[in-house]
C-alpha cells in the first residue's frame, strides 16, 4: 500500500496522529470517486445524445465522432470541477482576501508606472489606511472586516466540531454582512447536518467567533439547508442618542414665524371645539323593520307544564 494512503492509528500512549491526513486523504478520494462517475456518465448521456440529433444532418459515422468529442469536452470539464471542488472552496472562503490583493497589486502596478517605488507604496498606505482616521469610516470598514473574521472562525469551528457525513463535507459558508449588532452570515448546510446541529453548539460558535451569543435561524421558507447565524458582539441599545425634543421647550430660540398653539385650559374630556350630539332618534323616524323568524318544528318553544322550559 503506498505510504500516501496509509491510515495511522492512534498510539499506545492515547496521542492521536494523523488526523489530519486520515481526513484529506478522505476527501480526495471522495472528489475522485465521484470524478470518475461523473465523467462516465456524462460522456454516455452527453455523446450519445449529441450523436444521435447530429445523424440528422451529418454522416452516422460524423455524428458518432461528434457525440464522443462533446462527451469528452462535458464530461471532463465537470469532472474536473468536481475533482477540485476542496481547492475551489478554499479561493471561496478566501475570495475577499484574494480580491483585496488583487486590487492592492492592480494599484500598485498602475501607481509605478508614474512615480518612483517607494513613492507608490507611500501613496497606497496612505490610501489604505487613511479612511480609519475617520470614525464613522473607521466603524464601517471594521463592521466589513469582522464579516470576514467570522466567516474564517466559522468555517474552523465547522471542521473542528461540527458533525458530518461519511463524506467529510462541510457547510458552505455564503455571504456576510453587518448588523447593528454584529455580524449575520448565510451558510448552506450539506448533507448530515441540520438547523438542529447548530443550535446545540450555539455556545461554542460563541466562543469560536469570539463573540457574546450566537442566534441560528431559517433562512429560507422551502429551502431546510438555508440557515443564517447572527453572532451578537455589542448591545446596540446601550448607545446614547440625542434627543431633539429639549431644544423645542419654551424659552429656546425659535423663529418668529414658528408655529404656535394656543394656551386652552383642559377640563377633563369637555372640549369646547368638539360638538355634542344628540343620540336621542326624531319622533317621525320609521321604526325598523322586523323580519319574521321561522322556527322549525324541533325547535318550537316547550310548554309551561315541560321542565325544559323552566331551565332558564
Amino acid at each position: 500500500m503506498p505510504k500516501s494512503n496509509r491510515i495511522a492509528w492512534p498510539s499506545g500512549s492515547g496521542r492521536r496522529s494523523n488526523n489530519v491526513q486520515m481526513i484529506d486523504v478522505t476527501h480526495r478520494v471522495s472528489a475522485v470517486r465521484r470524478a470518475k462517475i461523473a465523467f462516465w456518465v456524462l460522456l454516455f448521456t452527453v455523446g450519445t445524445l449529441t450523436a444521435v440529433i447530429a445523424s440528422a444532418m451529418v454522416h452516422p459515422i460524423l455524428a458518432v465522432l461528434v457525440g464522443i468529442l462533446v462527451g469528452l469536452a462535458v464530461g471532463g470539464l465537470v469532472g474536473a470541477v468536481i475533482f477540485i471542488w476542496p481547492a475551489l472552496r478554499v479561493i471561496w472562503h478566501w475570495s475577499a482576501e484574494l480580491t483585496l490583493f488583487g486590487l492592492v497589486m492592480t494599484g500598485y502596478v498602475a501607481l509605478v508606472h508614474v512615480m518612483v517605488w517607494w513613492l507608490a507604496l507611500v501613496v497606497l498606505v496612505l490610501a489604505l489606511a487613511g479612511p480609519f482616521g475617520y470614525p464613522d469610516a473607521r466603524r464601517l470598514l471594521m463592521s466589513w472586516i469582522w464579516c470576514g473574521i467570522s466567516r474564517h472562525r466559522l468555517r474552523t469551528a465547522f471542521a473542528a466540531f461540527i458533525a458530518s457525513n461519511r463524506y467529510g463535507t462541510q457547510p458552505l459558508i455564503l455571504h456576510a454582512r453587518p448588523t447593528p449588532a454584529g455580524e449575520r452570515v448565510w451558510i448552506w448546510l450539506r448533507i448530515g447536518l441540520s438547523l438542529k446541529d447548530l443550535e446545540d453548539r450555539r455556545d461554542k460558535l460563541a466562543v469560536a467567533c469570539w463573540g457574546k451569543d450566537v442566534r441560528v435561524s431559517p433562512a429560507s421558507r422551502s429551502r431546510a439547508g438555508l440557515v443564517q447565524v447572527d453572532i451578537t458582539r455589542r448591545n446596540p441599545l446601550r448607545t446614547v442618542i440625542d434627543s431633539p425634543l429639549p431644544d423645542l421647550i419654551l424659552g429656546a430660540d425659535l423663529p418668529a414665524d414658528a408655529p404656535v398653539s394656543p394656551a386652552v385650559p383642559v377640563t377633563a374630556l369637555d372640549l369646547p371645539d368638539v360638538p355634542e350630539t344628540d343620540a336621542t332618534p326624531p319622533a317621525n323616524a320609521p321604526e325598523p323593520k322586523r323580519r319574521p323568524v321561522r322556527i322549525a318544528p324541533d325547535l318550537a318553544p316547550a310548554a309551561d307544564d315541560d321542565p325544559a322550559f323552566w331551565a332558564d
